[in-house]
């Protein structure tokens, strides 16, 4: 470990003196000799500058954000062109880089600010087949609260930003419910990119141990097909081998919060909910890079410059198979016919790494009293763990040839828009046979979560109907390259549908009832005339006692099975057309 320690700080030592062109591109992190991270307004100055001076560099606004300042987006192109159809056509892999989603984990934005200097003035070569296109800070409001506290766990810098947005949003919850106008802008410019490799900054909390930089991969099973084969099998072998050159022992994220880790531990699992997660619903390789927050910034910094340098050395030199696998994988999506909504960790199933951890042990808390965790650095072990880094499908669903949305649900209209998925717009009423969902049963949170009362669990039947549809609703074919996009989000009972996140939560909600006086002899009357409802009635008072002693229970069963119970109460209000 000592070793390790004196190879970072001479790789940093030396960075300063290599990296120092003038004081016009020193950076805020640089001058304070690794102690300090640029502030907003001196990230977004810089890069005014280094666009003002180089060719290779271009800064432009890429859309709002929830305050008063916009989201930039950097690119870095060797031949000074920017054109992202010409980037396609000449085979150039495009790597997204995104930094600062929670600004209180600020190593991406310093370490970004060096690496396109170094590019532009010779320093590093990027190589010609790689574009970068990099946010220099994604959340603007977090990073204007600037503290030097509410990391209480990190290591530096001594002040930082803040892991909320102006709306108090974690941003990396965001993605399929764009509540955040960064969210909306960044969605919209990934689209426009189209990244081939999708990158997004981070620190880790949780466990101690020797390992300056960990890696998150987005699921390998749930990217799927021959990009997650890929990656998981050749893209991430690489990018470790090549850490290693440069003198990092990179491990995959370090996802063990409850218990120490020299067990070994289960691969995190990215829902579409988060940046990476989100990726993969677009066929794009999506990684989060890592580093751990006990460890010096100086050290975090350098890590996360040397990991982009691996991201840009392995897609140049593997570019080709890159874009093959992602076109073999798009093409292959339009033949499926199911296609999984939920993934669950495979336990007979793991790949063993060499992890550098500490001895644990508990000892009595100076605070409580009671039994307290800590790690014994003066006792570092290095040993082979378990990585449970296989998934298997929870849920699945089959494909319909469309979705029919209802006109009146803008806001979910307004999304599938923003994440280009073509909708054909009805241009006079008809009536159409569907399979329409009733929401039978769901589980909700106590407390809102994410701004949300996030829906779990949920269960429905389908039943074929002739539903009448007016001018103006929508058919969203699914043969088309945002299918992945559309099915996890249009089912139901996908853990980041949009009804989960509750966007269709008025068809919860009865709106028609009726006098219990007046409606005893409407009820009467239709048992009279309808014996299979009399038998209903009968069945279910003789398997449920309270049922049977409740008068006001088996008039509701009796309206809820009439004429006049109202149709769209919990029916789904986005159909599938067989």
């Amino acid at each position: 470990m000592l070793k390790k320690l004196i190879f970072v700080s001479f790789l940093f030592a030396n960075s300063l003196s290599v990296f120092a062109q003038s004081d016009k591109f020193i950076t805020r992190f640089e001058s304070s000799k690794g102690k300090e991270s640029a502030t907003y307004f001196q990230t977004i100055a810089f890069y005014k500058r280094l666009a003002a001076s180089f060719p290779t560099i271009k800064m432009e606004e890429a859309g709002e954000t929830d305050t008063d300042y916009p989201l930039h987006v950097i690119y870095f192109s060797k031949d000074g062109k920017f054109d992202i159809n010409s980037w396609k056509e000449q085979g150039k892999v495009v790597i997204l880089i995104n930094n600062g989603i929670h600004p209180g984990e600020p190593d991406g934005i310093d370490a970004s600010m060096m690496l396109l200097r170094d590019a532009s003035t010779g320093k590093i070569s990027v190589p010609d087949n790689v574009v970068l296109a990099l946010v220099p800070i994604f959340n603007i409001g977090g990073a204007l609260e600037r503290h030097a506290h509410t990391r209480v766990n990190q290591n530096g810098p001594a002040e930082y930003g803040f892991r909320g947005n102006a709306q108090n949003l974690d941003l990396n919850r965001d993605f399929i419910k764009l509540d955040a106008k960064e969210t909306r802008s960044l969605v919209q410019l990934f689209h426009r990119l189209d990244p081939d490799i999708f990158v997004d900054n981070h620190v880790s909390d949780g466990a101690d141990y020797q390992h300056i930089m960990t890696l998150l991969s987005t699921q390998h099973n749930k990217l799927g097909g021959e990009v997650g084969y890929y990656m998981h099998h050749t893209m991430e072998p690489l990018l470790y081998a090549d850490m290693k050159k440069q003198g990092y022992d990179m491990v995959p994220y370090v996802n063990d919060f409850d218990k120490t880790p020299d067990m070994g531990w289960r691969e995190f699992y990215d829902a579409p909910r988060f940046s990476s997660g989100f990726a993969t619903l677009f066929q794009t390789f999506a990684f989060v890079p890592e580093t751990h927050m006990l460890k010096p910034f100086a050290q975090r910094v350098a890590a996360t410059y040397a990991l982009m340098q691996s991201f840009i050395a392995v897609a140049s030199q593997h570019a080709h198979d890159i874009h093959a696998a992602r076109a073999y994988d798009r093409k292959a999506l339009q033949r499926k016919s199911v296609l999984p909504l939920d993934w669950k960790v495979d336990t007979t199933r793991h790949s063993m790494f060499t992890f550098k951890g500490y001895e644990a042990g508990y000892k009595p808390s100076e605070v409580s009293g009671k039994p307290r965790l800590y790690y014994d650095r003066s006792k570092p072990y290095t040993k082979q763990v378990p990585i449970y880094d296989h998934f298997i499908p929870a849920i699945k669903a089959t494909v319909p040839e469309a979705y029919v949305i209802q006109q009146g649900w803008g806001d979910v209209i307004q999304r599938l828009n923003w994440n280009g998925v073509k909708m054909t717009k009805l241009q006079h009423d008809t009536t159409m046979r569907l399979t329409a969902y009733k929401i039978d049963k769901y589980d909700s949170p106590p407390r809102p979560y994410e701004k949300h009362f996030l829906h779990h669990n949920v269960q429905v039947t389908t039943k074929s109907e002739r539903i009448h549809l007016h001018k103006g609703d929508y058919i969203i074919y699914t043969a088309q390259p945002t299918i992945r996009y559309i099915v996890e989000t249009l089912e139901p009972t996908a853990p980041d549908a949009y009804f989960a996140w509750g966007f269709f939560d008025a068809i919860l909600q009865q709106k028609e009832y009726f006098s219990d006086y007046v409606f005893e002899d409407q009820a009467a009357a239709l048992l009279r005339k309808d014996k299979h409802l009399q038998e209903l009635l009968i069945a279910r008072r003789k398997t449920d006692t309270a049922f049977a002693n409740s008068g006001a229970a088996q008039l509701d069963f009796v309206y809820r099975h009439s004429p006049y119970y109202e149709p769209v109460h919990v029916r789904y209000p986005v159909f599938r057309l067989e």
